[in-house]
Formats: structure tokens, sequence, C-alpha cells
């Protein structure tokens, strides 16, 4: 069913305020949510609504977190999220990352102790209207098979980028370091369609295409995509004393215990390093160029990275967005959960 923008964040902010969140904070996680489903990534949207209000119904979302930020150094700092919900705690964090660049011409701020965040594409989005270059990376749960192994090891571990060209000119890049996002996966699941064979394996290690039958991911580019996930998990894992690999916690295992994940932003103000008019006109001579680019047969146009997703989420805003019924039934329902994810398997629904 389609529904606008502003209607459906305004279903999902009510919907987490049911649960217990703060409305402020609910508003935070709508507006992210949002933004994911406008930009065609339903895998970090709606769809993620009652698995958020359940964990925040059972405990497993402090509701009220006491928030300590340390800066660490003139560029550096760390925030402690208290298990709070990880949306606020990335933008709040992005948002003292961008001060921090201003002044300092580049940031790096390490979140710690969160709750999942969605998709970063809106952090790194803060950076970018702010005039800033921004780079975000968080580490999950334990998804994703090595290169040569049969059994997971790192999670899907995603990396975000954004750079501002001229006027509302942005470069906005997200991807997973699988070859996609398990939430893909659980929208085909919703959909009650199939997956390429190249997404994933089953119990034995052979790839499939019934996304029910799924136990491990599959890195991009095989030991590529294997390494910058390792990468991943190092710099918002490791580098804050938190758990990393396969100690991540389990996004199912307990909705009443916190996540204990972390995620670093880097922020870059290009004003330190060159002309900050000059940089932004080249990034839009850059993106101007790459359209230009004569395509190959099969396509009609070469995209910039990214271009897709913000066609996709400008034709959103005008006309609304598509919603998975029984998702719509849900956030137009009295119900706050229906106790179906916790202590669920981490392929669970």
């Amino acid at each position: 069913m389609n529904i606008s923008i502003e209607e459906l964040k305004e279903l999902m902010a009510n919907k987490l305020t049911q649960a217990g969140l703060q409305r402020d904070d609910a508003e935070i996680v709508a507006d992210v949510l949002a933004h994911a489903d406008a930009r065609g990534i339903f895998s970090h949207g709606a769809m993620r609504t009652e698995y958020y209000a359940e964990r925040i119904a059972k405990g497993g979302i402090t509701v009220n977190p006491d928030k300590q930020f340390k800066q660490t150094g003139p560029g550096t700092a760390v925030l402690d999220a208290d298990n709070g919900v990880g949306h606020v705690a990335a933008k709040v964090a992005m948002t003292r990352a961008i001060d921090m660049a201003r002044e300092n011409g580049t940031a790096i701020v390490g979140i710690r102790r969160m709750s999942h965040s969605g998709a970063m594409s809106y952090f790194v989005q803060q950076a970018a209207e702010a005039g800033m270059i921004g780079i975000s990376m968080c580490q999950s749960d334990p998804m994703v098979v090595p290169f040569g192994g049969a059994e997971p090891y790192f999670g899907t571990n995603p990396i975000a980028f954004a750079a501002p060209g001229v006027g509302d000119d942005k470069i906005i890049f997200d991807m997973a370091t699988s070859i996609q996002a398990w939430g893909k996966i659980l929208h085909a699941r919703s959909k009650g369609e199939s997956i390429p064979d190249t997404w994933a394996v089953d119990k034995d290690g052979v790839p499939t295409t019934d996304p029910f039958k799924v136990t491990g991911l599959l890195p991009i580019a095989g030991p590529k995509g294997y390494g910058l996930m390792m990468m991943v998990d190092i710099l918002s894992g490791v580098l804050l004393g938190l758990p990393f690999g396969k100690h991540v916690s389990s996004m199912y295992h307990d909705l009443t215990a916190g996540r204990e994940l972390g995620q670093l932003h880097i922020v870059i103000d290009p004003g330190a390093f060159t002309s900050s008019d000059l940089f932004r006109a080249n990034i839009s001579g850059m993106m101007k160029e790459l359209n230009e680019v004569k395509p190959a047969p099969g396509f009609d146009q070469v995209l910039y990275p990214g271009q897709n997703t913000t066609l996709q989420e400008q034709e959103s805003l005008k006309n609304g967005v598509e919603i998975v019924d029984e998702i719509l039934e849900y956030l137009r329902s009295d119900v706050v959960h229906n106790n179906q994810y916790d202590h669920k398997d981490p392929f669970a629904k």
C-alpha cells in the first residue's frame, strides 16, 4: 500500500512511543526509518519498527540513557550511549563530530554500547548537509561466512560515505560488506520472493535461493569483502573496547539485554585541505561527468554511486512509499508487538 512519508513517520513514532520510547527519540528513529524507506532501502525502514518496539518494551533498549560524551583529543571523542536507541546516539555523535571538524579540520567519534542504528546513509548525510565529508561504519551480529568458511563469524558490517557538491548536490553511498544486507533477505521473506543464489548459503554452506533457508550470508568480492568487514569490526568494535566478530551480540538472542554495539564516525572539513568551493565544484563536476559516460549495452545511463537511491528518495517524497500491507496493518493497530523476535535464531524472521 502506498503511504506518504509524513504519515509513515507519524505511525512509526506513535508505535515506538507506545512501546515506551520518549517522544523526541521516537521521532528521530521514525525519521531514520522513513529515510531508508524513501530511498528504497526497505530492509532498514518500517519493517524494523516491530522489532524495535519489542526490544524497547522488554527493556533491551534504555529509554532514558545516561549518555556520556568524552573528548579524548582535539579531534577525537567517544560517546557512551548506555544502550540507548542507536539512531539517536548516532545522530548526536555525528552532530558533535561535525562541530569538532569545523574547529579542527577533522574529527573521529566512536560510539560505544549502542543499539542498532538503522541506515547509516542518514548520518553521513548530516555531514554532507553541513558541507563536510562523512564516513561511518558499524559492527553487527555475526551472520557472514568468512571467505573459505562454512559458518558465520563477522557481521554485515556496513560502510557509508557522503560528500557535498554545489548547492544541494550530494554523493551519498551506503553499503554492507556482505553481498546483501540481512534486511534485504527479511524483505524478500515479507514479500514471499526468492533471492539470487549469490547472496547466501544454507546450513550446509550451499548457495540457496530460498530466503527461509539462509544460515549465512556471503561477503562481497570474496576475500576482498572479507577483509573490509574485518577492518570495520576492528575500527568500530575492537578500537572501542567492545565485543568483536562472533562475540558481537545477536539481534534476536535476548531482547531484555542491551546490544553493546559500536559505530565510528569520521568527519572531514574539505576547507582544511583545499578550497571548500573548489572541492564542492569538483564533486558536482564528477557527478555530472559520470552521468555523461557512454553507457554499456543494456544500460540507459551511468549513475554515480548512490544516485539510484537519491532518485528514489525524490520520487518517494513526491508520491509516497509502498509499504507491505502486513507492516502497515501492524503500524495502524493497537498492538505494541506480537512477541515474535525474542530468543530467536539469528536468521529468524
